[in-house]
């Protein structure tokens, strides 16, 4: 017997008896849908880190307070808080001054928010922050229309503000938006630009900002202090190794601090490696946590079929006695139902498949970035088929093991 002969005889005996295959392969079809759409999440939170770490640039880094070590525990935490002091603008300076592998380096603040208020329109719970003018270009801002802060503005602490799409959207939805005025507890701000949409990422909208001059911001909200002290980030040279570019600015930092051989840093510095090593660690360890909790679905799918074709090779008895009684070998059963219990699970597995995508795309659109490589697609199919051999080989060497008088006999 050819192996389209067999492929046709499984597909037919799948088919006669539709009901029973569909049920017994909802366990596999649930299984293989909840594995891909969770791989898919996970692939997805991967693809969107990496294009944001692109976006703000491969070759920036930022300067912080604290490290990411410093949250490993509560005793770390308070430690942190004890020993770390805030960034200050000398510092600042004193980077700008004799760093010689930086390219460019800006202060940032925020960590605070406020209503926004246009005539009797009012958006609540806005994010504001304060940043220098060339953050603009560090972090490569995509500008809808208007522009950035100048540094004038900056230094003479005007009051102009750089916006979200969804701001400009709900404050003024004629479109009417460069030269007006918002309103942030009670002081009007002119907007010079708003930034290009972005979205809503993880159900959290990316869009409902207002920006501020540094100093503008450290002004009218209380002084760049406690949670509002500013931060850094900065950007290496052109031809210059980045992990270069954080070992001067460390030593220097260093140097202005007064910070002893031997003695850790009193601040943190995290790079585009650093954010993706931390959170591919995460990934990893929360992914084969999740992914086994779909994998035990898709054993028992396994079960399902492995006993369902037991009832498969009971039904049909005698068929296999008349079918072995007219020449048909051992191996020709074997392989009949190995296809069998292989073609059903594909199925299930396709079928799952197909589920995942389309609630991949569901969930994309609602939430969070879903994607499911093709190599992923390739391995689900060819895994939900070895299951189901793995699966249907004990009925498919049981049924080759009749005896084709006794096979004969059955009822």
């Amino acid at each position: 017997m050819d192996y389209a002969e067999t492929l046709r005889l499984a597909i037919s005996a799948i088919w006669a008896h539709k009901l029973r295959s569909f049920l017994t392969l909802l366990g596999m079809i649930i299984g293989m849908a909840a594995f891909m759409l969770v791989l898919s999440l996970l692939q997805g939170f991967k693809v969107y880190v990496d294009e944001k770490i692109a976006g703000i640039g491969s070759n920036s880094f930022s300067i912080q307070r604290f490290s990411f070590e410093d949250f490993k525990d509560t005793d770390s935490i308070n430690a942190a808080q004890r020993l770390k002091k805030e960034l200050t603008f000398d510092e600042l300076d004193y980077i700008r001054e004799h760093a010689k592998l930086i390219d460019k380096i800006g202060a940032k603040a925020g960590n605070t928010s406020r209503d926004v208020r246009v005539g009797s329109e009012t958006l609540k719970d806005v994010g504001i922050a304060g940043v220098e003018p060339v953050i603009g270009e560090i972090d490569n801002v995509d500008i809808d229309y208007g522009r950035y802060f100048t540094v004038t503005e900056n230094n003479n602490s005007m009051r102009v503000a750089f916006i979200g799409s969804d701001v400009a959207k709900n404050l003024f939805p004629n479109g009417d938006v460069l030269g007006n005025e918002i309103y942030i507890s009670g002081i009007p701000y002119r907007i010079i630009g708003v930034r290009v949409a972005k979205g809503t990422v993880f159900g959290q909208p990316q869009d409902n900002f207002v920006q501020l001059p540094i100093k503008t911001f450290g002004a009218n909200f209380g002084g760049l202090r406690f949670s509002r002290s500013p931060y850094f980030a900065a950007t290496s040279k052109n031809g210059v190794k980045m992990d270069d570019a954080v070992e001067e600015v460390r030593t220097l930092l260093r140097i202005k601090r007064k910070i002893p051989p031997g003695e850790k840093d009193t601040f943190g510095i995290v790079t585009p490696d650093a954010i993706s090593g931390l959170i591919g660690s995460f990934t990893n360890t929360f992914g084969t946590v999740i992914l086994f909790v779909p994998g035990i679905a898709l054993f028992v799918g396994a079960i399902v079929i492995m006993n369902i074709m037991l009832v498969a090779v009971t039904e049909r008895t005698k068929e296999i006695g008349i079918r072995k009684s007219l020449g048909a070998r051992q191996a020709d059963i074997l392989r009949q139902f190995l296809f069998e219990a292989a073609t059903l699970s594909a199925i299930g597995g396709a079928t799952g498949l197909l589920l995942a995508f389309l609630l991949g795309y569901i969930v994309s659109k609602i939430a969070i970035p879903t994607v499911i490589p093709w190599w992923a697609a390739v391995i689900s199919i060819s895994v939900s088929a070895g299951v189901g051999i793995l699966a249907g080989l004990f009925p498919a060497w049981k049924a080759a093991q009749l005896d084709p008088i006794e096979a004969l006999r059955a009822e």
